[in-house]
């Protein structure tokens, strides 16, 4: 549920009390004292309502309403008014104000209009979600990522040649994902209800072949590193293609495919058979501004799978990753998400640089780096323990509310994170 409440009063003094209240709550509060501080808090993405005092100096509380509703017509506004304000604020309601409150108000009041914006904020956030994941809704939406111009080409091609009923072969260096482009092709065929089977082309026996051929009924057959097969295994895969059947079948290799044609490693005649359509997976490096889109991809997928809160990824370690080579492709990018999530060697210290024994030396933590890990560990037990309630969480902690609030700020802890 949305749980940010942006308070905009020029009165200090509110703006503590409100925050307060607010608090006690288990709400987060944004103090802000003026229209300038609170339209850098206001976009179509904030998880949040506004509350707001309608007589302000400068631009007041109705010039807020306009801009908000301009930007964000959905996002709830609370007006605060005053008895001279009242006929002004029923105005402001036609205009597309949430709700208004006479002050002083009181804070059941306050708090029962609140949690209804906020209900109806979380409501918009999630029917948003839905329709964006609805629009890209298609498997190599979901799973090619990538923001470059190349992975939208590259998602172009796998649609297009999805929707043949041709053999695939696909190309590419070790660790770019071939696999994957080979389930997403199954998954945009008219074969996706059918069985989608996986085998290693190098340990394939002629057997073996028969096997997986029968396992992939009328679906699709995908042989990984296919320029590994046997001759004898490469002579019945041609034969089965030759004859004709229900199975497609895609197969990928990293190696130069045509050398060893040219070499005799690799049966022409098969190779022209498998060749009929080509997707060819471009290396990590060709496409760099990727990386932050697929490090934050795999990242989340690995805090997902181990129960884990997501590190907080910031701009030192965007650069350092966006320096390397990344020989090993999207499987290297991976790996080092992986050890980043899961905070071991090999990944990410806090600014960003790349640790482990292939990095750099090993980083030695003071005192203070090691408290300050402690303590967060401590922060986020607690709150995982209380399913996200922070008044809880604080009084486990025996921590006062405002210490334990400013704590969770200093580390990138946010209560949402842990509740069902």
């Amino acid at each position: 549920m949305s749980t940010y409440v942006l308070i905009v009063d020029d009165e200090r003094d509110v703006r503590e009390a409100l925050g307060q209240t607010i608090e006690l709550a288990d709400f987060l509060p944004v103090r802000v004292g003026s229209f300038v501080e609170a339209k850098d808090h206001i976009s179509r993405s904030f998880d949040g309502v506004i509350v707001t005092d309608i007589r302000m100096p400068g631009r007041d509380g109705f010039y807020l309403l306009d801009y908000v509703r301009k930007i964000d017509p959905d996002l709830p506004v609370i007006l605060l008014t005053g008895e001279g304000d009242i006929p002004m604020a029923v105005k402001a309601i036609s205009d597309g104000a949430f709700a208004f409150l006479e002050k002083p108000c009181g804070a059941k009041e306050l708090l029962a209009v609140v949690d209804k914006a906020l209900k109806a904020r979380t409501l918009i956030i999630e029917n948003r979600r839905l329709k964006l994941e609805l629009d890209r809704g298609d498997a190599a939406a979901r799973m090619l990522v990538g923001v470059s111009t190349i992975s939208d080409a590259l998602r172009g091609r796998v649609r297009a040649v999805a929707r043949t009923n041709a053999e695939v072969l696909i190309t590419g260096e070790p660790g770019t994902g071939m696999p994957k482009i080979a389930e997403v092709i199954h998954l945009l065929s008219g074969a996706a209800s059918r069985p989608f089977v996986k085998r290693p082309a190098a340990q394939l026996s002629a057997i073996d072949l028969a096997v997986a051929l029968n396992d992939a009924a009328s679906g699709t057959l995908y042989l990984d590193e296919v320029t590994a097969l046997a001759p004898a295994v490469q002579f019945a895969l041609l034969e089965t293609l030759e004859i004709g059947g229900t199975v497609r079948v895609l197969s990928s290799t990293s190696r130069d495919i045509v050398d060893e044609v040219a070499q005799g490693r690799f049966s022409t005649d098969l190779f022209y058979r498998l060749d009929l359509m080509r997707v060819h997976v471009p290396a990590l490096r060709e496409r760099p501004e990727d990386i932050p889109a697929l490090f934050r991809h795999y990242v989340a997928q690995a805090c997902e799978q181990a129960n884990l809160v997501e590190p907080q990824i910031t701009q030192d370690v965007i650069a350092a990753l966006m320096a390397k080579d990344w020989p090993g492709n999207t499987r290297g990018l991976m790996n080092t998400a992986m050890r980043f999530a899961l905070r071991i060697s090999g990944g990410f210290c806090e600014d960003g640089l790349i640790f482990g024994q292939n990095d750099v030396e090993s980083i030695d933590l003071g005192l203070v780096e090691q408290l300050a890990q402690v303590e967060r560990s401590l922060l986020i037990e607690a709150l995982q323990r209380c399913e996200g309630r922070s008044g809880e969480a604080a009084e486990s902690l025996k921590l006062a509310r405002k210490t334990f609030y400013d704590k969770l700020t200093r580390h990138g802890i946010k209560p949402e994170d842990f509740r069902g």
